[in-house]
């Protein structure tokens, strides 16, 4: 279900062929895209395939508190995305993880038109209507990018990589 693809004009950089080094420095220029149209249980399966890629590019095991965090960091804004595309986009299609050494780029491919945003004015009591915002305070930035033509859409967003 997952693949290691080749790099596309304005990823990150182009792919390495290591793979489980030691920091997350390695990680540069690394990507990997899980198919998620058909599968069941998607969100947990989203975030045990980022966390593989996390202990691949030496994210994992975490040798401090703030690199435990940036982690954790990244699997809760993976669930927001997938969960958000499973909500209030017909479902997600894909998933794309980029290291690129100092920014991890999260992307969900979904077949949905809506836009996402973060409710405002938040109402922390009350359930529901968190994960944008989950996301717009997690992350360095946030965005989402339309292809002319096509339906649906790639919702991203990135976090510092741990020092």
């Amino acid at each position: 279900m997952s693949t290691t693809r080749q790099p596309r004009p304005g990823d990150l950089g182009p792919e390495s062929a290591s793979h489980g080094s030691a920091s997350a420095v390695s990680a540069a220029g690394q990507v990997r895209s899980l198919a998620l149209g058909s599968a069941s249980g998607i969100v947990p399966l989203a975030r045990d395939f980022t966390r593989q890629a996390l202990y691949e590019w030496g994210w994992l095991p975490a040798e401090t508190a703030e690199r435990r965090a940036a982690a954790e960091d990244v699997l809760l804004v993976v669930s927001e995305l997938v969960t958000n595309a499973c909500l209030h986009a017909e479902g997600p299609e894909e998933l794309r993880v980029t290291c690129d050494g100092k920014v991890l780029r999260l992307e969900v491919i979904d077949r949905g038109a809506g836009q996402p945003a973060p409710r405002t004015p938040h109402r922390a009591g009350r359930p529901g209507g968190h994960g944008m915002f989950i996301v717009q305070r997690l992350c360095l930035d946030w965005g989402v990018v339309r292809e002319p033509e096509a339906t649906g859409k790639t919702v991203w967003a990135e976090l510092a990589a741990p020092i």
